[in-house]
């Protein structure tokens, strides 16, 4: 049994696999209470299915980019876990977990995230005879990222208005937008993806695991004078 957390954004998800196939999900709107709802709602979803910590053979752990409070309570949580019972840690990418569930498009996918100062944090994947990152995760401004869309281009992930209508404006039908509720974020795809990586012989160490930030937290940013 695998448990994936991702804790990327002000949504938050939790779900239990095996060997990369979902039984139990649960996805709730978390605001910035990650600290406090992360524990409970695993031992929840737990309790649900009639396990405990020690049917747990995997984790899988969103990494980012996304809210730095929320990503450090996640990955903190996933590499204790993992350390604590000994089993191996996989982290993914947030930006890639967002693209997946569009794979079966064949189109170009692309996740996007506010990143704050007029910017978007993106990347590029597709799915053409295996799954594939086209284009790491970056931060750029929607002008930018519209100079090198020349396909019809499935746009993903927790976009903000604003952005939504920069892209239906510049690119006009090569921007395909789903709704909403089909673009909210799903541990059940991060159980994949993170078993599809621990086939392949991958998994991160608990003591090196780091979230994709990015961009620094204003804490650690010098300040001038």
């Amino acid at each position: 049994m695998e448990l994936a957390i991702d804790t990327s954004t002000y949504f938050a998800s939790v779900a239990l696999s095996r060997e990369g196939e979902t039984i139990a999900e649960l996805t709730w709107h978390a605001e910035q209470n990650h600290t406090v709802e992360l524990i409970p709602n695993i031992e929840y979803i737990l309790n649900q299915a009639k396990l405990n910590e020690k049917s747990l053979a995997a984790i899988f752990v969103a990494r980012g980019p996304g809210s730095f409070n929320g990503l450090r309570v996640g990955v903190s949580t996933a590499k204790g876990l993992a350390f604590a019972l000994n089993i191996p840690l996989v982290g993914i990418g947030t930006l890639e977990i967002e693209a997946y569930p569009f794979a079966p498009t064949g189109l170009l996918l692309c996740p996007i995230h506010n990143a704050g100062r007029e910017e978007i944090a993106t990347a590029l994947y597709r799915q053409d005879q295996g799954w594939h990152c086209l284009k790491e995760e970056h931060i750029t401004t929607v002008e930018v990222l519209c100079q090198y869309i020349k396909e019809k281009t499935v746009f993903c992930g927790e976009i903000p208005p604003t952005v939504i209508e920069q892209l239906r404006r510049t690119l006009g039908e090569r921007a395909v937008i789903p709704e909403p509720a089909i673009r909210l974020r799903h541990a059940c795809y991060l159980a994949a993806l993170g078993w599809q990586q621990l086939e392949q012989g991958h998994r991160d160490d608990p003591a090196n695991l780091q979230p994709i930030y990015l961009r620094q937290p204003p804490i650690t940013q010098r300040k001038t004078k």
